[in-house]
């Protein structure tokens, strides 16, 4: 009989012990399209150090028996690197009250089960229950309807965000780097980012 999953969430200091599995999934999954992520140790180490300083960062895991096969992340803005933050104090936004979604992954074989929607679930209950945040976002990556390596039938994640209340803001945009899999460098990625306001 196949033992349920079962779902977890960290905060603070309790996210430091799962930054190594955090990092393994980050580079299986975003290996696929849009982010055809070609996996560095040292840039994981980089970014995710910015989730370990963070005292009120939350990770949501999924087991399913003692194997993590899910993760998503968030942390206050305000605790987020400079090229996050920028475009927000750009438009002079106040970025304490704005708690920031970092990336949600989830082996394929463990799609389809409502674990999307319990991650967002998870970290909204997490930022409203911080008391001092009026809005939640993320932001993804703008890849060209017509880049080569977009695969034959590939839909988005853009409904499944509106259906989670979350909406593009088109002047908000942020620049990552990273190492695209038929890249032999790291390149500029521009960013959108989604907003909605934290209800009570």
């Amino acid at each position: 009989m196949t033992q349920p999953l079962s779902v977890k969430r960290f905060t603070g200091s309790g996210v430091d012990a799962w930054i190594p599995e955090l990092a393994r999934l980050r580079i299986e999954v975003f290996r696929a399209f849009p982010y055809l992520y070609d996996g560095d140790p040292d840039y994981e180490e980089r970014y995710l150090r910015t989730y370990t300083q963070s005292a009120d960062s939350v990770i949501v895991l999924v087991f399913d028996a003692e194997r993590i096969v899910g993760a998503s992340t968030g942390l206050p803005l305000a605790d987020e690197t400079d090229n996050v933050i920028a475009p927000f104090r750009e438009r002079h936004m106040d970025i304490q009250r704005i708690f920031y979604f970092g990336e949600s992954v989830l082996l394929p074989g463990y799609r389809g089960r409502g674990l999307g929607v319990r991650f967002f679930d998870e970290r909204e209950d997490h930022a409203r229950a911080l008391g001092r945040f009026d809005y939640t976002c993320f932001c993804a990556v703008d890849r060209p309807r017509n880049h080569p390596r977009r695969p034959e039938g590939y839909r988005s994640l853009d409904d499944f965000w509106r259906k989670r209340g979350y909406a593009p803001v088109p002047e908000l945009k942020a620049q990552f780097s990273w190492q695209d899999l038929d890249e032999d460098r790291e390149t500029s990625k521009e960013m959108t980012f989604w907003m909605k306001r934290l209800a009570p």
